[in-house]
């Protein structure tokens, strides 16, 4: 049984037409998804359908085999579905550590905040340099890796990522990459849209292209970046590029 399973599922915003028109998809535990696409095809749409943030209009979202659809957000964060938005959305005004204890606001065991809070600390040595400084005057590369680490604060076993390396300068983008690597190595199954489709497909063990808010393909991350149609159609100027991480 997969850990995670979408089925059929139709979504949309207000009153438009719907953006998800019967995806379906798997999620196996301890994998690294990565999710291609065109602009509009339906990508963070589905992240958000899976975290709670925009209800289904038709079709199932399954979590450990038990039905998620109409759970809230708090709910699904609770069941250990993390999901991290394209938005730094820190504290400002609060410090590195306060933004490191709220994203741990559902674990009642302050020895295992403080253990979870040194393995962020472990991950991202800048943060526990600057763990007293307000999140708002840390750099945007900074402030990214303050939203990892406060997702990595409830232990997710699911840890949903929109567009992680977006804006980032390229030596911090490689740092990002090489933490969300690290994040594999512990076992938590990674969900990732990326707009840097080659590292994304690089460092993802399946790759799921999107295009019209269904799956137009899916299979292995290395087989996809070696097909060439899909690399025509989906991966744009970056195999011009040489490929280069």
């Amino acid at each position: 049984m997969a850990l995670l399973e979408v089925r059929d599922v139709d979504a949309g915003y207000g009153a438009g037409p719907n953006i998800l028109r019967g995806l379906s998809l798997k999620v196996e535990a301890g994998k690294s998804y990565c999710i291609i696409g065109p602009n509009g095809a339906g990508k963070s749409t589905l992240l958000k359908v899976i975290s709670g943030l925009l209800p289904t209009r038709a079709g199932e979202v399954t979590f450990r085999g038990v039905p998620f659809n109409g759970a809230r957000p708090d709910q699904v964060l609770a069941a250990g579905i993390c999901f991290v938005p394209q938005e730094q959305a820190v504290f400002p005004e609060m410090s590195v550590r306060e933004n490191l204890v709220m994203g741990g606001y559902l674990v009642k065991d302050r020895g295992l905040i403080k253990t979870r809070m040194d393995r962020v600390f472990e991950l991202f040595p800048i943060l526990a340099q600057r763990a007293s400084l307000d999140a708002g005057k840390l750099s945007g590369g900074q402030q990214q890796m303050l939203t990892l680490g406060r997702a990595l604060m409830i232990d997710p076993d699911i840890l949903m990522l929109d567009e992680p390396s977006l804006g980032l300068a390229p030596q911090v983008a490689d740092q990002i990459f090489a933490t969300i690597r690290e994040l594999e190595d512990l076992g938590i199954t990674i969900v990732m849209v990326e707009q840097n489709a080659i590292r994304g497909l690089q460092l993802a063990d399946w790759g799921v292209v999107l295009d019209l808010g269904i799956v137009r393909f899916e299979g292995p991350a290395d087989t996809i970046l070696e097909d060439q149609r899909i690399r025509e159609l989906y991966l744009g100027k970056a195999v011009d590029a040489g490929d280069a991480p």
